[in-house]
């Protein structure tokens, strides 16, 4: 399961030009998620990144996490951060997981990280969407947690 984090002052989803979420200081976390990922790497990357120290306290210092400042998160599906552009000028996205398995681990990450403490709102999977990111910073992370190799 990779995550791509960006530090907001706010940011919004509009779908078919309705706003279908939006937050306010927080992260924007874009989520893809793999064949084999499962719950577990959905509660390693919630309690990862809510307790990430990447806001800054009163000291100008990236000290405080997202559950200390009492941030929000909008979680927005995305596929294409498995695109593989080894090969050719087209990118393959086959290492990403197809919607039946993805869809259900995208709404349990966001669970999670609600459960966590943070506010938390997402996109819609699947849609065409139009994201507006108000990136802070800018402060930009990428966070992945694989899932085991099966032992044979």
């Amino acid at each position: 399961m990779r995550a791509l984090l960006q530090r907001v002052t706010h940011a919004k989803v509009t779908v078919q030009n309705q706003t279908v979420a939006s937050i306010g200081r927080g992260l924007l976390i874009f989520l893809g998620v793999g064949h084999t990922d499962s719950p577990e790497q959905a509660q390693w990357l919630a309690e990862k990144i809510s307790g990430l120290r990447i806001f800054e306290d009163p000291e100008g210092k990236m000290n405080l996490s997202l559950r200390e400042i009492s941030g929000q998160a909008l979680v927005v599906s995305q596929f294409t951060l498995y695109a593989d552009a080894q090969k050719g000028r087209r990118p393959s996205f086959t290492n990403a997981a197809l919607p039946a398995h993805a869809a259900p681990l995208v709404q349990e990450f966001a669970r999670l990280l609600a459960a966590q403490g943070i506010e938390t709102r997402q996109g819609i999977f699947g849609a065409d969407m139009l994201v507006e990111i108000h990136n802070d910073g800018p402060v930009t992370l990428w966070l992945e947690k694989e899932a085991p190799t099966p032992k044979p």
